[in-house]
């Protein structure tokens, strides 16, 4: 019987939805790294599986349909009849699941650092045992110890002890329970049957679930699917390469309409009154380049994760200052100040451009700045 998740939602209400579900002993702060990123373009929902975090413990072993069960039933319950799925490790096996027995409810899926099946089942027993037995604390060590590289570990000390802790305070019997639904996971002769667009995304030294026989297998077998083996990354590679891994999520789930994710962006960015004025000049003529805007500037450059956005209008100032694209620099001001940019911040942009532009430039830099603080005012 399916279980009421524990969940977070961020990001636009109006994007479409991707559910994030993390690693065996992880609750859903495992993806602090790509919630900020993630939720500029998508609606995230990051999830507890059962028996992990602020989600019911059922007494086990669970099965991946329990696992994948519960997703379906968060999905009903939230009224979202398709979504996108990222998961690392079980999470990807629950997302494999999904895939194979509800794909009408999956728009597009990335599966990181998992496995079609993750033998011998008497390994994942044995750890079940010990876990009821003694806690997660007993397994706690060694797990992590495979979610990263050591020099990862070495350098981000502070972190690691905290996942580590989170791993140990895991119910055990939640922990356990997904161990079950591994021990008995092998979909390896039915991979060909997924076929939403798939992402797999893999860590070089990774020894859980190294590439080769993994996510390699993955996505020889799953049509069309595209994979990735990220250099100086070991199991929970979204927490040791997150600028990465948030700029192949972002590419990935945003590929199928880059339009949308451009006029959400824009929208945000330059506000709903100056895209609305915008949309309502549009003619035949101009409507060509408008879509060309929306499409690449926004939908495939604004919505990179690398730069946040009070850098980008940074850059952004300082061009239009450099080609003396006035009208537009009105614009980008107004822009900077949505995006967070304070009035002396912006004015330090101009004092750059002094020096690298031309004094003649910024001067006039500042006085189209100053109109547009007035009409602020």
């Amino acid at each position: 019987m399916s279980v009421d998740l524990h969940y977070t939602d961020s990001g636009p209400a109006d994007a479409p939805p991707l559910v994030l579900a993390g690693s065996l002993g992880a609750t859903l702060d495992m993806w602090e790294p790509q919630a900020q990123a993630l939720s500029a373009v998508l609606r995230v929902i990051r999830i507890d599986l059962r028996g992990h975090g602020g989600s019911p413990v059922p007494e086990g072993p669970y099965s991946m349909a329990d696992l994948g069960g519960d997703v379906v039933r968060l999905l009903d319950r939230l009224g979202i009849e398709r979504a996108h799925f990222a998961g690392l490790s079980i999470g990807g096996m629950v997302g494999q699941w999904l895939a194979l027995h509800a794909p009408e409810r999956l728009d597009r899926l990335a599966l990181l650092a998992t496995s079609p099946y993750m033998g011998p089942a008497r390994n994942w027993r044995d750890r079940a045992e010990l876990v009821r037995r003694e806690g997660a604390d007993a397994v706690a060590d060694s797990v992590v110890e495979r979610w990263f590289t050591p020099d990862f570990a070495k350098g981000h000390a502070a972190e690691v002890t905290a996942l580590r802790d989170r791993i140990a305070a895991t119910a055990p019997e939640g922990y356990a329970g997904c161990c079950g639904a591994i021990e008995n996971w092998d979909v390896r002769e039915e991979l060909d049957r997924i076929s939403v667009p798939t992402l797999v995304v893999s860590g070089a030294d990774d020894p859980a679930t190294p590439p080769s026989g993994h996510g390699a297998l993955i996505a020889e077998r799953v049509p069309g699917a595209r994979l990735t083996v990220l250099d100086e990354a070991a199991h929970l590679l979204s927490w040791e390469q997150s600028a990465r891994v948030n700029t192949l999520l972002t590419a990935h789930f945003t590929a199928g309409d880059r339009a949308s994710a451009g006029m959400r962006v824009r929208r945000s960015v330059l506000g709903d009154a100056h895209v609305d004025r915008a949309e309502a000049r549009k003619t035949p003529f101009t409507e060509p380049f408008q879509d060309l805007i929306t499409r690449y500037a926004w939908g495939e450059i604004w919505t990179r994760p690398g730069l946040d956005r009070r850098t980008r209008s940074c850059m952004v100032l300082t061009a239009l200052v450099a080609h003396g694209h006035w009208a537009e620099l009105a614009m980008h001001v107004r822009a900077a100040l949505r995006n967070g940019l304070t009035r002396d911040e912006i004015g330090e942009v101009f004092l750059q451009a002094a020096v690298y532009c031309g004094v003649p430039a910024a001067n006039k830099a500042f006085a189209v700045a100053q109109e547009v603080f007035a009409e602020h005012d």
